[in-house]
């Protein structure tokens, strides 16, 4: 008695995904040479003998209103210009200590404003509207020629 057309198809598509499983395990594994290549942003530059660490252009902080690093040595980084004294570098940790959402800079009330539920932080990181009620990690910020420096706490 031969197999009837059903449970032929049903063993044609386990064989099919089977013989597929290696690839798929191949494809997600951290050998791969896709995933062994890190990308240039992801990696965290290093910190000078003064503590600083390079992490943007003027040039790019002037064109964008700000530098944002992911990467940083000391967690993640908002850079912009002190409305107060454009000379001088504002650097937050962007992220809210009500949530954990990322705040943004809001160049036209001068203030970070968390968009989750709307805490807001003065250019100094403290905070000026709940529900947060600490205020932002800071660094200190400079500029060096044409490089905008920041020094991890």
């Amino acid at each position: 008695m031969g197999m009837d057309r059903r449970a032929f198809l049903s063993w044609v598509g386990v064989g099919a995904i089977a013989s597929s499983l290696p690839l798929a395990i191949a494809a997600c594994s951290s050998d791969s040479p896709t995933e062994s290549v890190a990308s240039p942003s992801a990696v965290p530059a290093a910190a000078r003998p003064d503590g600083f660490t390079e992490v943007g252009s003027v040039a790019a902080l002037q064109q964008a209103g700000f530098i944002q690093d992911k990467a940083f040595v000391s967690g993640p980084l908002l850079v912009v210009n002190d409305p107060a004294n454009p000379s001088q570098l504002i650097a937050v940790n962007p992220t809210c200590p009500h949530d954990g959402c990322a705040v943004d800079w809001n160049r036209t009330s001068t203030e970070f404003i968390c968009p989750c539920h709307n805490s807001r932080f003065k250019t100094d990181g403290s905070v000026s509207q709940g529900p947060a009620s600490k205020p932002l990690a800071t660094f200190i910020a400079k500029t060096e020629g044409d490089l905008v420096l920041v020094k991890g706490g």
